[in-house]
């Protein structure tokens, strides 16, 4: 069975939540994101299985027996063993913003499965057989590495799902299907809070295809209502984008430290914009930028303050290389200026600090 491709951890899960429903239905199924990251062959983060044939009241029961959580319960979301478990529903939009829905049970699958923003997203895998329900062609669009929408009346009640399709397509590398593209530019997002629009973006930020999400942030006027900026060397920052050599633990720094600096603005003062959290403003304060080619004087300038692993603007393998070779990858440049030694030659107080940056400021230029 496909399931069997699971992890064990995730494997045991899976069989432990099948026992306890096993007396009550043999139709409970794998949903979302975990299963298009199983037929990817993607790392599974979190478990969702939405479980049929069961009433709320009884659904409701069963789970406070086993001892789960319920997170969501307007919902019908319940969590156990960070495995999340629902009853399928139906949305309506009733009103503004990404919550403004009224919910209903259904128990057909395809109907509950056309909630889905993508049909990539929509795909259902039994737990007890292993059979996989896809309805809306999810899996032909993973083997084109498309991303469609299933149904555009539906897809347009929630705009946050604008920003998913960007973040999908960073992530896996994928396109936007052309009429799902030309949906989403026609959707109005100003009901979407700033908290909700950084989650998303923030996805995008730690993506591999940074280009991806570039390009399609252009094609959807992104930059205009988030930045009111529109980008210039478009095709200049999708080669700088499309190829960063990560250092892992700034990942999430590279894409707007890269952008906003050739579009001649402030990543710190975008993050702000976004209400971004504050080790994202930490990270792009005191930055500087310099355009390649860097030759290696301009690097030892910059290591003065910061050893170049700190630099966001370390991304190219070939300043990786330079600064491991000179010695400041790990460490600041100091051009072997002490300052013991500038204490001996009569420096006071303040003026110790300057006389030493100075000095290793002369030094790097020789």
């Amino acid at each position: 069975m496909i399931t069997n491709s699971l992890p064990k951890d995730l494997q045991k899960k899976v069989k432990k939540i099948a026992d306890i429903l096993a007396p009550y239905t043999k139709r409970a199924y794998l949903v979302g994101g975990c299963v298009r990251d199983l037929i990817l062959n993607n790392k599974i983060k979190d478990l969702d299985i939405e479980v049929y044939d069961i009433s709320p009241d009884e659904f409701d029961v069963l789970m406070k027996k086993v001892g789960a959580l319920g997170v969501g319960k307007s919902f019908f979301v319940y969590k156990l063993d960070d495995v999340d478990l629902s009853l399928p529903r139906v949305e309506r939009k009733i009103g503004v913003g990404h919550k403004a829905f009224e919910v209903e049970i259904t128990d057909n699958e395809k109907i509950a499965s056309k909630r889905r923003d993508f049909s990539m997203n929509a795909m259902m895998l039994n737990i007890f057989t292993g059979e996989l329900l896809d309805f809306w062609q999810g899996r032909e669009s993973i083997e084109k590495k498309e991303i469609c929408l299933i149904d555009e009346k539906t897809f347009k009640e929630d705009s946050l799902r604008v920003l998913r399709a960007v973040q999908f397509a960073a992530r896996f590398g994928f396109d936007i299907e052309y009429n799902t593209l030309h949906v989403m530019q026609n959707i109005d997002l100003n009901d979407l809070s700033k908290t909700r629009v950084f989650w998303e973006f923030e996805k995008l930020f730690g993506a591999n295809h940074l280009d991806i999400g570039f390009t399609y942030m252009c094609k959807l006027g992104l930059f205009e209502k988030f930045f009111s900026s529109t980008p210039k060397s478009i095709k200049s920052i999708e080669y700088e984008l499309r190829n960063i050599s990560f250092v892992e633990d700034l990942r999430v720094y590279y894409y707007l430290y890269i952008v906003a600096n050739i579009c001649e603005h402030s990543p710190y003062d975008w993050a702000k914009k976004l209400e971004a959290p504050n080790h994202y403003l930490r990270a792009y304060k005191n930055q500087p930028y310099m355009r390649e080619p860097l030759d290696d004087k301009e690097l030892k300038i910059i290591a003065i303050d910061m050893p170049i692993r700190k630099w966001l603007g370390n991304y190219k393998l070939e300043i990786q290389k330079r600064a491991k070779e000179l010695g400041i990858w790990n460490e600041c440049f100091s051009g072997g200026v002490t300052i013991k030694k500038v204490i001996e030659d009569g420096f006071e107080k303040e003026e110790i600090k300057k006389e030493y940056k100075r000095r290793v400021f002369r030094s790097a230029l020789k």
